[in-house]
């Protein structure tokens, strides 16, 4: 028996996967062996969340950030960027556009921008919630407090990506934070049961397989609701211009085995994974993902949301947006959700139950 064959075997009858098994996976070259990797990712996708993808609509509504991180455009020390934020009223409007349009979720995202104080957010998201859909914010490391205001304002769910697990690289690449603080946050949000999202980027330099193995097996440890994985695209006006830029290859290989892992989280096919290969979006849907976040921020904002270059949808209309997206799912054999999207509570899924095999 081939190698990648016994360890599928292994995952269908205990849902478990080894360290050593995740770098294997992630290190596959082979075009049938990634088929075979992709279509059980595919299988366990559709048996613990379904057939349906879930489209979010996002709002960025501030690129406006305190932290310095070297692979990020919106780093404060990017002195090239026109810098916006958008007051109370035009981001309620952006969200009762997006709700007009059918999304049942609204995603709040900025750079940590303390700008914003913990009633003004707590405000926006008491308003949107009562359109009648979810509430995901992605602000950044906040206080806990901060955190419990807009957990009781009506906000269901919260995305704080870490990523990398290694501290080094973390403390490279992040100067000034903390991997143990970003924890500290992951840790106050479950506690106040959110469902919590985090993820990592691909392809970062200094990233190995080892730690990208890691990556997915913290993730699996925090027990996520929801995971973001996406190719680092290095940003000409950032200290990472020259690195090299991380792979849809790659990218793909680990969406799938972190849905092997995770496999009953949200996972999104991403903007960025769109943004280096035009087919991404649809790959990833075919790797495991099951979401689709689409940018609903007002044209003229749009494109100065540049945490990377040649971000994908800058220029497209949400309504079309939307419209393509339901296209490439029908298209797929799949479906657009009609609810909220809600994760299930991961910390209730037994071990027995992650097992393919009945």
């Amino acid at each position: 028996m081939r190698r990648i064959d016994g360890i599928i075997a292994k995952y269908l009858d205990t849902g478990r996967l080894s360290k050593e098994e995740i770098e294997f996976l992630l290190g596959l070259e082979d075009e049938a062996d990634l088929q075979k990797l992709f279509a059980l990712a595919n299988k366990v996708r559709e048996r613990f969340v379904g057939n349906e993808v879930h489209l979010r609509g996002i709002i960025e509504f501030s690129n406006y950030c305190s932290r310095a991180c070297l692979y990020c455009g919106i780093s404060r020390h990017n002195r090239h960027l026109s810098r916006y934020r958008m007051d109370v009223e035009e981001i309620l409007e952006a969200a009762k556009e997006a709700v007009g349009m059918g999304f049942k979720t609204i995603v709040l995202q900025s750079g940590e921008d303390p700008f914003y104080s913990t009633s003004t957010i707590t405000r926006l998201v008491s308003q949107i919630k009562a359109m009648d859909v979810a509430v995901t914010l992605s602000v950044g490391e906040r206080r806990r407090e901060d955190y419990a205001a807009w957990k009781e304002a009506g906000a269901d769910r919260y995305l704080l990506k870490f990523e990398t697990s290694d501290p080094d690289l973390y403390r490279r690449l992040r100067p000034g934070c903390s991997m143990a603080q970003r924890l500290q946050c992951l840790t106050y949000l479950k506690d106040l049961d959110y469902e919590v999202g985090s993820g990592i980027m691909v392809g970062l330099p200094g990233q190995t397989l080892s730690s990208m193995a890691d990556d997915i097996l913290l993730m699996r440890k925090l027990q996520l609701s929801m995971v973001g994985i996406g190719p680092f695209i290095p940003h000409p006006a950032t200290p990472l211009a020259s690195a090299q830029a991380g792979t849809a290859s790659l990218t793909l290989k680990v969406l799938a085995v972190t849905r092997l892992m995770l496999p009953w989280a949200n996972l999104p096919s991403t903007t960025a994974l769109g943004s280096v290969d035009r087919e991404g979006r649809r790959e990833g849907l075919l790797a495991g993902a099951n979401v689709l976040m689409l940018n609903v921020t007002p044209l003229k904002y749009r494109r100065l949301y540049e945490i990377y270059p040649a971000k994908a949808e800058v220029e497209d209309d949400p309504t079309a947006l939307k419209a393509a997206a339901v296209e490439l799912v029908t298209r797929l054999g799949r479906r657009v959700s009609s609810g909220y999207g809600e994760g299930p509570k991961a910390m209730g899924i037994a071990n027995s139950e992650l097992r393919m095999k009945s």
